[in-house]
């Protein structure tokens, strides 16, 4: 097993949580990290990933992947990094399992719609919401609201895509009751959690797209690393048909990325002489990352997979059609909170910003399925898109 590097984040220097817990209350032989890391498992809002979208909204089939499973495939390939990287593989694994846990339903198409509905007081960002979700809206815990995470979970969680100059307000009611030093960089776990996200989504979603019928291997040829990849399957597997080797391919491809991503991550380490926990985050500048080429060649998957993919008329007119459920919903919720369930409805501020970000808070809660089965109880029939 390899030991921890000197820029891991450990658990025993852990700058602690908000709410102190005694020792003895501690169940399980378990560090700080892995409690994070289990809390969030547990978690009610980590469950209803299950039913929150990543490509395909909605799915009616079995096989494309939902927000869940995209969080488990990031923390594997997060892990893998982190332990060859020497860095602390529970404080990475908790990073990756809760980063998309303030996603809305429908996805970017339902943050779109918060965002709208919240212009004016304050708007709406998944990134804030996760934490807001984190330290405020679970409630598991009769001493305390939220999962009292550890500070390293949540700055990781915070700015694992680098430094915030501006804090929507989410973040920033987070940052002013816990200090998240929102002008540094993240630890390496964040960035590490970051990169893997990127890697997960960039390729899984090609798998989902081709399995969908809105990619084709022949448009995918388009792009050197996938068309390379593809010619090194094929003499691997010549006699294997080509549907049989997209699984080998994207497999393959991660490897390439991941491998990048180790040799080229030691290489900043080494050349800037990192040396500890405090010379990361005092770099000034991502640590962990692709080597050039890598980077345009990432860069250029993604242009094509939103070109063709995330941009598909298809995909457009389902977003569309989640944007008027998201709508709906907050309109008919503000108009009548008496539609909301009691316990939203009892809670409800009276207040302006409160009042909206609160009916804001019930919303991005629910799954996909449960927002059209609201939309249809408290607005009316919705037209869906082949494939809700």
């Amino acid at each position: 097993m390899i030991g921890h590097a000197a820029w891991a984040c450990m658990p025993d220097q852990s700058r602690g949580r908000k709410h102190a817990e005694l020792g003895g209350e501690v169940r399980g032989p378990r560090d700080a990290f892995q409690r994070d890391r289990d809390r969030i498992i547990h978690s009610i809002s980590f469950r209803r990933l299950r039913h929150k979208t990543q490509v395909f909204m909605a799915p009616d089939g079995d096989h494309f992947r939902v927000r869940l499973t995209h969080s488990l495939e990031v923390a594997q390939i997060g892990r893998t990094v982190a332990r060859t990287l020497g860095l602390n593989e529970d404080l990475t694994e908790a990073l990756c399992l809760a980063h998309d846990i303030g996603h809305p339903p429908f996805g970017h198409a339902g943050e779109d719609a918060l965002e709208r509905a919240l212009e004016g007081q304050g708007g709406f960002d998944h990134n804030g919401h996760t934490l807001r979700t984190l330290t405020s809206l679970e409630r598991p815990y009769p001493g305390w609201d939220g999962l009292n995470l550890t500070w390293d979970t949540l700055e990781g969680l915070a700015k694992h895509n680098g430094p915030i100059a501006r804090p929507e307000w989410a973040l920033a009611t987070v940052d002013a009751e816990i200090g998240l030093e929102l002008d540094q960089w993240p630890s390496l776990e964040a960035q590490v959690a970051a990169i893997a996200d990127d890697i997960a989504y960039d390729n899984h979603d090609i798998d989902d797209g081709l399995r969908a019928g809105l990619l084709t291997l022949d448009q995918l040829m388009i792009l050197p690393i996938v068309a390379d990849g593809w010619r090194r399957v094929q003499a691997k597997f010549p006699r294997v048909p080509a549907e049989r080797l997209v699984g080998e391919l994207i497999r393959s491809q991660i490897g390439e990325m991941v491998n990048d991503l180790i040799e080229a991550t030691r290489s900043r380490l080494e050349a800037l002489e990192i040396g500890s926990v405090e010379d990361v985050r005092g770099a000034g500048q991502v640590l962990a990352m692709f080597s050039e080429p890598m980077r345009d060649a990432e860069r250029d998957l993604k242009r094509f997979m939103y070109a063709n993919l995330y941009h598909h008329p298809s995909q457009l007119a389902a977003a569309e059609a989640a944007n008027a459920v998201v709508a709906g919903l907050f309109a008919a919720y503000a108009a009548d909170p008496g539609l909301m369930p009691d316990a939203w409805r009892s809670g409800l501020p009276e207040a302006e910003p409160w009042r909206s970000r609160h009916i804001a808070d019930f919303i991005a809660g629910m799954t996909d399925r449960y927002a059209i089965a609201r939309y249809r109880e408290v607005v009316g029939p919705v037209d869906l898109p082949e494939g809700f």
